[in-house]
């Protein structure tokens, strides 16, 4: 330790030991800068491997906050592939763009360092003269490491507001090597990790010794004799020669493009996406590059091909997707077993690709529907965990905590029903038609068009479901007795959200019910269809048409309660001047409910009879439900529980969501989560979410385990003090009082047990959930 204390200091002299950076003419010192080759086959004696030494440190302390869309400065170092592209001053998150962005796809939109340098992406680790000196005096990274052991963190309280920028709105400052002594000297306190403690000396020393050592990249990806042999398999399916296979392929294509596919039973860390490529199988993928699954390939013969994902996995863009001979088998039922035929393939306009009903008609609906069913969890995450994962802007047209439940897809009017979507086929189109060059006001051709979907549809229903007295139970998905898809939970957390599989929670202020047509437009929309680095005008009408998606949803769960009690709920849901911008006719009002209703709070009535439908097929409660009597509910549960019946100015104090840690004596730690649903009177609005806030109506949801994959905040708790933390949480009114209680119970951005703590979340995030854990993003993470 004695060596590395003074190797690094004699470093941090060579960086500059006076007071400011001095700026320097790196070309004149180092000469041009030019990417190299930076692959080994095997290490030197004393060699720092990446794989093995600077990989983990940077999954443990960098992925952290660069690993999305919204990476700072686009520096992604969940890979080395990431790391040698480096920065960008470009934004990917830009709501005032006019015109559409050249697309910077980690993997996809460049083939090697020198092309993303044609895309005005820079280095951060040096690319001029091969040096040990150079290596650390001309890269970004290097610099950024040594500032924050020059500057770092004081442990005082909060850190100083004025002094950092904290919201996801800010924009980034992004020096390249020839700006790095300006950025430096403006902003001493901005070394990396940003706003949080610096690594250790032992951390610092390997990346900075590696880096002198020309940051080599050792690392190997081979693929095992089991997954050669699945993916020959399953590319020879999807690339099958006829008719129905190849709409088929397309179909299951633009539904799992944006997921990480998994081979069941093989190990734990190999995920693969599903890609388009101008090669057979067999030969090195060249993937097709365009923005949208459904864009125009612009060959002739194009290959679906499985791409092994070769960065850190981490939990907001990692959701799963199984390929096992029991999936096949499940595609053969659904698709081939069924008796239609294909005749001619859809093309891959615009057109085409905007309206789904119509691309792929040729499939039977009810198959379609079923195909999204079996796995509805995964499908209803893409937009959660896709490109607008991102954004209030995005996620505002949500509320903070709803429910989800999904139409059967047995039902007698399915001829008729088939034969309304036809007739209606122009106006499901999506603002994806308009591609890209959609305009500012564009959203108001599709805000006309959703408006006359809604007014048809409910004159299909009175004429259809009416006749059997409205619709019941039965017309509910009920996972066909097991799949527990049947039920799901969405948390919102202002700019990101989780989606469960279960009925989490008290029961919440709305809810929705898919249809197919609905769940098949929410998917298009918001995935399929979604540009992040559209303009303006696209992400406008995208946030504006599923303004009616919501309310299709919602509209199907009004039509199982009572009439007499429709408007009254709706007009909780939409209060202030646009009311949700509907018509009180498309409550259908005078449409009958089949089920029974015995209680006067009908949302409550109605979702304990659906949890007694759906049975087999509901995800049961994380609570311990072995025993519900106080004298067998262990002591840690019981004030877990009374936590979560905290409301409104009693738990104003806390973010969106928070993991809590809670320090047992005689047994292992535990993990809770706490998901501030704040009430919003009106999610109609696009902008100024504060005014429409209800606070007072806020609600706290407790779950054991881990919900969101953005943590706000993070509680350590002994188990004798949980009594005092609730109180010091109900009584935080005051300013002072609510510092004492971060002091005394949080973990603030400034403590040096922040990186253990983060450590130990995401192992036991690991233990508990496995193949579908993820490292966890401190993007969110506040200053409080």
């Amino acid at each position: 330790m004695k060596k590395i204390v003074i190797w690094c200091s004699f470093i941090i002299c060579i960086a500059g030991c006076t007071a400011a950076y001095q700026v320097k003419d790196y070309q004149h010192l180092y000469g041009s800068s030019h990417p190299r080759d930076r692959t080994i086959s095997q290490l030197a004696q004393g060699q720092i491997s990446y794989n093995n030494d600077v990989k983990p440190i940077l999954d443990a302390r960098c992925t952290a906050c660069h690993a999305c869309y919204d990476s700072p400065c686009q520096l992604k170092l969940s890979s080395f592939t990431g790391l040698e592209r480096g920065s960008s001053k470009q934004p990917v998150y830009d709501g005032g763009r006019l015109i559409v962005a050249s697309p910077t796809r980690l993997f996809v939109d460049a083939t090697n360092t020198q092309e993303w340098r044609d895309k005005y992406f820079f280095p951060v680790i040096n690319e001029r003269e091969e040096s040990a000196i150079a290596s650390i005096d001309n890269s970004v990274l290097a610099q950024m490491l040594l500032q924050k052991r020059r500057f770092p963190l004081t442990e005082r309280s909060k850190l100083e507001e004025d002094q950092y920028h904290f919201s996801l709105d800010d924009k980034f400052e992004c020096p390249n090597i020839d700006e790095y002594a300006e950025f430096a000297n403006k902003h001493p306190q901005w070394g990396m990790p940003y706003a949080l403690p610096g690594l250790n000396l032992s951390q610092e020393h390997t990346i900075l010794t590696w880096l002198e050592q020309g940051a080599k990249n050792d690392q190997k990806f081979k693929l095992s004799t089991a997954a050669k042999q699945a993916i020959k398999q399953w590319e020879n399916f999807f690339n099958a020669n006829s008719l129905k296979q190849q709409l088929v392929s397309r179909y299951i294509y633009e539904h799992l493009f944006i997921g990480h596919i998994h081979f069941k039973n093989h190990a734990d860390n190999e995920f693969y996406q599903l890609v388009r490529s101008k090669t057979p199988p067999g030969q090195a993928i060249e993937e097709i590059n365009t923005v949208r699954p459904y864009d125009d390939p612009q060959v002739a013969r194009f290959y679906y091909r499985l791409r092994p994902v070769l960065h850190t996995i981490v939990d907001k863009t990692h959701f799963i997707y199984e390929f096992s001979p029991q999936r096949r088998q499940r595609y053969e039922q659904l698709f081939f077993a069924h008796k239609f035929t294909v005749t001619e393939l859809p093309s891959y306009s615009p057109e085409a690709g905007a309206n789904p009903l119509n691309t792929f008609a040729a499939i039977p609906n009810p198959i379609k529907y079923q195909f999204l069913l079996d796995d509805a969890q995964y499908f209803v995450s893409g937009f959660i965990k896709g490109p607008v994962c991102r954004g209030q802007l995005a996620l505002n047209v949500i509320q903070d905590h709803f429910w989800v439940l999904f139409f059967n897809p047995v039902h007698p009017y399915q001829d008729i029903a088939d034969k309304y979507y036809s007739e209606n086929n122009k106006i499901l189109f999506l603002p994806g038609k308009d591609g890209d060059q959609i305009s500012l006001l564009g959203w108001t051709d599709y805000d006309a068009y959703a408006k006359d979907y809604l007014n048809k549809k409910s004159q299909f229903l009175q004429a259809t479901f009416q006749n059997d007295g409205g619709f019941s139970l039965e017309n509910i998905w009920n996972g066909d007795g097991s799949n527990k898809n049947a039920a799901l939970t969405v948390f919102r957390h202002f700019d990101s959200a989780t989606v469960e599989q279960g009925l989490i929670g008290d029961v919440p202020k709305t809810a929705w019910v898919l249809d197919y047509p609905l769940f098949e437009r929410i998917h298009y929309l918001l995935v399929a269809g979604f540009n992040v680095y559209g303009s303006a005008g696209h992400q406008l009408a995208s946030r504006t048409y599923m303004d009616f998606l919501r309310r299709d949803g919602e509209y199907n769960f009004l039509r199982f309660l009572p009439p007499n009690k429709r408007l009254a709920i709706y007009n909780d849901w939409y209060q202030g001047l646009l009311n949700g911008r509907m018509k009180e006719d498309l409550l259908n009002l005078e449409f009958k409910t089949a089920v029974q209703f015995t209680q006067t709070d009908t949302k409550a009535d109605f979702f304990k009879q659906v949890k007694s439908y759906l049975s087999e097929a509901l995800v049961p409660s994380r609570w311990s439900e072995e025993c519900q009597q106080e004298a067998c509910i262990n002591y840690v549960d019981q004030i877990m529980r009374q936590l979560g019946q905290l409301k409104g100015k009693q738990i104003s104090t806390l973010p969106e969501l928070a993991f809590l840690r809670v320090k047992m004596q005689h047994s292992n730690d535990r993990v809770y989560s706490l998901i501030h649903n704040k009430d919003l009177s009106n999610v109609a609005y696009i902008l100024a979410e504060a005014y429409r806030a209800a606070p007072e109506k806020d609600t706290l949801t407790v779950v054991p385990g881990f919900i969101g994959s953005y943590p706000n905040f993070f509680f350590s708790v002994a188990e004798q003090d949980l009594d005092k933390f609730m109180s010091a949480l109900s009584n935080a009114q005051s300013k002072e009082s609510q510092a004492d209680f971060y002091a005394q119970f949080g973990i603030r951005r400034n403590n040096p047990k922040i990186w253990e703590t983060l450590d130990w979340f995401n192992a036991e995030h690991k233990k508990m959930r496995g193949l579908d854990a993820g490292l966890f993003d401190m993007n969110r993470y506040q200053n409080l």
